[in-house]
């Protein structure tokens, strides 16, 4: 019995122990490897780069408001690639004082004004609807859940409650927007023939929309001035020439930025800052860049003599080719590819407008010279030749008339999509075709 009676705490003694060292064992032993999360990051998929609103005695109006005051702009905008989140970019870049934002919202455009109505969110800033876009700044926003495709229109709607000058937008959108009165920012819709309500073609406050992805962001920014801002592309039918590159992209998960600013110029401010002004805001921060073409020049060459610089001597060949390499070496520097594109023909450019001087000979003379240093110079990784994808072969100097908007200096949709069709896309990002991207694609 004695032994008995001892054998059963030893016996409950080794099960402790075996317990023990079970957990030991299992405390010791690492865990399954859970599942890698996707990796996410945002991507660039639309821009409008800002300006500063011009005086009224500028050649051309300004076609907004000076003020606004209680009321809501809805603006749509076409993104390059989609995503399931997405962030809007808005930027008081010209202002000398700060803009009380009171409400903004996005969602799916329905057409003209019309939202998916099942798709509207709203934006808040910091976790709050209002915010404050400081003096020169911009204001990036939280992101939303709104899952949006490749190629598909977004409304933005934003509400001023305060007194508001207008200092910066961007002139020529190539898209209608509305401006109404009051707080219409949950509107499912825009009543036009409301008298109250005022259209324009020009972008207030919004600059930029950027997207969630689950690939490796990669966006192309095109830096240019009319000719890439759509100067005579159809109204609201996306159809200048970096939509219609964006349609080729978009297959390959890859967006693109349209940086174009009508009347822009690489070495001069005009209707816009120079070309290394704002390359740093309008090209190097834009998330998941890495290349970016330059198409800028023709302004440059041009404008000298006529009504938007009477007194201005034209530039040499050789502050242009410095221009370039500035810009080239600058961008660059970041990592970015860099393609070069040749300015296109534009004899008898503008006629019957007070523009009328904008073409002469030895300005022509001045594009060949400086297209064949593009083509020649090796400064640029790929060179896009846009001279010869429009020119009239029978009368170089012109622009075949197939393409021509009938201004001499602008394509029209053809044009734009024959210059997006000339483009190599392996010479913006080399081996784009091995890699296929997103393939959940809206036609345009």
């Amino acid at each position: 019995m004695r032994r008995l009676t001892e054998s059963v705490p030893a016996g409950r003694a080794a099960a402790r122990l075996a317990l023990s060292l079970t957990a030991s064992a299992m405390l010791a032993a690492p865990a399954p490897a859970a599942e890698p999360s996707p990796p996410v990051a945002w991507v660039a998929t639309w821009g409008a780069s800002p300006q500063p609103v011009w005086h009224d005695d500028f050649l051309f109006p300004t076609n907004i408001p000076t003020v606004l005051s209680e009321q809501t702009i809805r603006q749509v905008a076409r993104v390059s690639v989609g995503g399931e989140r997405l962030r809007i970019v808005l930027s008081n870049a010209h202002g000398d004082r700060p803009i009380t934002l009171g409400k903004a919202t996005v969602a799916r455009s329905r057409g003209n004004s019309a939202l998916e109505a099942d798709s509207l969110r709203t934006v808040t800033f910091g976790g709050r609807q209002a915010a404050t876009i400081l003096p020169g700044a911009s204001l990036l926003s939280d992101p939303v859940t709104l899952p949006i495709p490749a190629l598909a229109q977004v409304a933005v709607s934003l509400y001023l409650p305060d007194a508001t000058p207008m200092r910066t937008f961007h002139w020529d959108g190539r898209q209608t927007g509305w401006i109404v009165p009051g707080d219409q920012t949950m509107a499912p819709a825009i009543e036009a023939a409301d008298a109250a309500t005022q259209s324009t073609t020009a972008r207030l406050l919004l600059t930029g929309i950027q997207v969630q992805t689950a690939q490796a962001p990669r966006a192309v920014v095109v830096l240019g001035d009319s000719i890439t801002d759509g100067a005579t592309a159809s109204l609201d039918q996306d159809s200048r020439w970096p939509d219609f590159l964006a349609a080729r992209l978009a297959p390959h998960g890859v967006a693109l930025v349209n940086a174009g600013i009508s009347g822009a110029r690489l070495l001069s401010d005009g209707m816009g800052a120079n070309a290394l002004a704002r390359l740093d805001r309008d090209v190097l921060a834009q998330p998941g860049v890495h290349s970016v073409i330059v198409m800028l020049g023709i302004n440059d060459i041009a404008w000298p003599g006529t009504a938007f610089a009477p007194d201005s001597p034209r530039p040499t060949l050789e502050a242009l080719t410095a221009g370039y390499r500035q810009l080239t070496e600058q961008a660059r520097a970041r990592g970015l590819r860099v393609i070069g594109a040749t300015l296109t023909p534009f004899e008898a450019a503008l006629p019957d407008t007070p523009l009328d001087n904008y073409y002469h000979a030895d300005k022509d003379a001045l594009r060949r010279q400086v297209n064949d240093w593009i083509r020649r110079s090796g400064v640029f990784d790929a060179v896009l030749d846009f001279d010869a994808a429009l020119r009239d072969p029978g009368h170089p100097a012109r622009m075949a008339s197939r393409f021509d908007s009938g201004d001499h200096l602008h394509p029209g949709d053809e044009g734009n999509r024959a210059m997006a069709e000339a483009v190599d896309l392996d010479a913006l990002l080399p081996g784009l075709d091995a890699v296929p991207g997103s393939t959940t694609i809206q036609e345009p």
